[in-house]
């Protein structure tokens, strides 16, 4: 269930950010775009709160505070290297987050130092290269070290979502909590750039966004909630797979052999990984 969790969250992730490239191409602004990613989510969670008569009260402030620090740092991060790198590179220094978690698993993970899904994480990421074949120019290193960091970032904040899940925290809750954040986030930027120039296919994508980006959220916490950090890690390359797909379906984008041999290592870093879960679900 952990793996299909992370596998349903991938492919919102994936139609999140389909939603969020047709946005921009109707004349959303990235204020718009953060603020909309946060806005569903809050207003449907509360209602569901309401209704169910659920307390909103977290069980651990501390664990809330630093998840959506790193997780609301990361997404700015993240964006700023989009604006300003290739896109092909800016997705894979965000998918390097597998990278930490590895890193802190290898030095100080314990009993879940697992090198055989240590192994896998790496094995995806040399497919989301294969696949997106990253480059950078000599004007591009703020850029992509703000890159690195939104990964790094984005690794602290799925540790946070782990702890939070161990102590019985929500998933509602902690992704109700992160929409907070990240609506508080955008209204900085909306007061520096302005509303958007969207039209109604702008909205409508908008809203794409925020629906998808709550029931990514929602199975993500929930996967990185239920075991091994290393399983979920390795199969969040899975984005690359669907985003790949979205992209010829409604785009028109061409993969050639190298980018199916790197969607084939993406596959078989998560049978790997899964496959070692089985067989010892204990360790990672």
């Amino acid at each position: 269930m952990q793996a299909l969790w992370m596998l349903l969250a991938s492919a919102m992730f994936a139609i999140m950010g389909s939603f969020v490239k047709l946005g921009t191409e109707h004349g959303a602004s990235l204020p718009q775009i953060v603020l909309f990613r946060g806005l569903p989510s809050v207003i449907l969670l509360l209602m569901w709160a309401r209704a169910g008569r659920q307390s909103i009260i977290p069980t651990s402030w501390k664990l809330h505070i630093w998840r959506n620090v790193s997780g609301v740092t990361s997404m700015w991060l993240g964006f700023f290297a989009i604006s300003h790198l290739p896109l092909a590179t800016a997705t894979s220094l965000n998918y390097t987050a597998p990278l930490f978690i590895a890193c802190w698993m290898l030095g100080w993970g314990g009993a879940q130092r697992d090198p055989v899904r240590i192994a896998a994480v790496a094995l995806g990421f040399l497919g989301v290269i294969a696949v997106l074949r990253p480059s950078i120019n000599e004007d591009q290193w703020l850029a992509a070290v703000m890159g690195m960091g939104a990964g790094a970032m984005s690794a602290i904040a799925m540790m946070q979502i782990r702890e939070l899940g161990r102590i019985g925290e929500p998933e509602w809750r902690t992704v109700l909590f992160f929409s907070v954040a990240v609506c508080a986030s955008s209204f900085a930027g909306l007061a520096f750039e302005g509303w958007g120039q969207a039209d109604w296919q702008g909205y409508a994508s908008l809203f794409g966004v925020g629906v998808a980006g709550m029931f990514g959220q929602l199975a993500m916490t929930r996967a990185f909630g239920m075991g091994s950090a290393l399983l979920t890690a390795a199969l969040q390359y899975s984005t690359i797979i669907f985003a790949a797909l979205l992209g010829m379906g409604f785009w028109g984008d061409h993969l050639d052999g190298l980018a199916w041999a790197g969607m084939g290592l993406i596959i078989s870093a998560g049978l790997l990984s899964v496959w070692r879960t089985m067989r010892d679900p204990k360790s990672g």
